[in-house]
């Protein structure tokens, strides 16, 4: 059996060989004063910030690495398990091909991998982000003409050109979905004194959230406590004033990209002309993302038709056509 996995800070998204995308859970685990596993993916999600203090609700990924390795072998655990239930005994372990973002150390690739092979799979392999998201994208790769790749997750945004199946130029900037639900959460307290939690900051991204001023501006119903009174409070939110709150998290991302073009030989410039960025990654489906880096860019800028699932994908078809592939991996530690 193969599974490739996108394991990210805020989602794991699994894909089996022969089926596609099975599974899209929370990466978050909820565990007692004892450690043990109570809940994991959306039922551990729906937890955040209403446990009581006996039970915490943890992400066990930050910044799109391993921050609690144990409870990252039981993630991991669980998901293999799932996938595996209804298959015959003696089947062996399955293969699995895990994302790490492109700017990872050797140790923390080691963790990854070493995780996965204790939560049951035979044998684990490793592929950088922005080569799987540009496979999942439908990129070609091998060829010697350059590809650019924008992938905005939960933890990291990746930025790479890719050119005869490598990476040439890349950066990983430790902004993504999560910095951007911050920025709004941030943004509501210094402005309304009211304080809200990680998943209103992130229904207020996904429900009116811009990185350029709408035609028709967005409103939203925003609850929370206030900060003075100590008490529930409703306030009216717009667009507006998410991109607002935003921008600087965006002028980061925009920053990468532009380091990323700079450094990108002049050949490959013009094949990036051609041809366009691609954007890939739950972060890629703010609206407008893409007209902005257009507009402060100047080079064509299009999202990949199944962003959010690109990267996982890319991990299913770099296992099964591992032969293929390999060459373009590097060492796996």
């Amino acid at each position: 059996m193969k599974i490739g996995i996108d394991l990210g800070t805020a989602n794991v998204i699994v894909y089996v060989k022969g089926k596609g995308i099975v599974m899209q859970e929370p990466s978050v685990v909820a565990v007692d004063d004892q450690n043990h596993i109570l809940a994991v993916g959306s039922e551990a999600r729906d937890m955040i910030g209403r446990t009581p203090g006996n039970i915490q609700a943890i992400r066990p990924m930050r910044d799109g690495v391993i921050a609690d390795y144990v409870i990252t072998e039981a993630l991991l655990e669980h998901f293999i398990q799932r996938v595996q239930q209804g298959r015959r005994l003696g089947w062996g372990k399955p293969d699995v091909m895990i994302s790490v973002p492109a700017g990872v150390t050797s140790v923390e690739k080691r963790a990854v991998r070493d995780a996965a092979l204790k939560a049951g799979a035979g044998e684990a392999y490793l592929i950088e982000e922005p080569l799987a998201a540009a496979i999942g994208a439908n990129v070609p790769i091998s060829g010697p003409s350059g590809a650019m790749v924008i992938d905005i997750g939960g933890g990291t945004s990746e930025v790479a050109v890719i050119s005869l199946g490598s990476i040439v130029v890349s950066t990983s900037l430790r902004v993504g979905g999560n910095k951007i639900d911050e920025a709004i959460a941030n943004y509501v307290r210094k402005k309304y004194n009211l304080m809200i939690g990680d998943r209103t900051a992130e229904e207020i991204k996904i429900g009116i959230g811009t990185a350029l001023p709408l035609e028709r501006e967005l409103t939203m119903d925003v609850r929370g406590r206030d900060l003075i009174a100590g008490l529930p409070r409703t306030i009216p939110m717009s667009s507006s004033e998410v991109m607002e709150a935003i921008e600087p998290a965006l002028q980061q991302i925009i920053g990468a990209v532009r380091l990323v073009l700079e450094q990108t030989p002049p050949e490959l410039s013009s094949d990036i002309i051609d041809k366009g960025m691609v954007m890939s990654g739950g972060g890629s489906l703010l609206r407008n993302i893409d007209k902005l880096l257009t507009q402060v860019t100047g080079v064509p800028c299009h999202v990949a038709d199944n962003a959010l699932h690109c990267v996982a994908l890319g991990t299913g078809i770099a296992l099964e056509h591992f032969e293929f592939f390999k060459k373009y991996l590097g060492p796996q530690v």
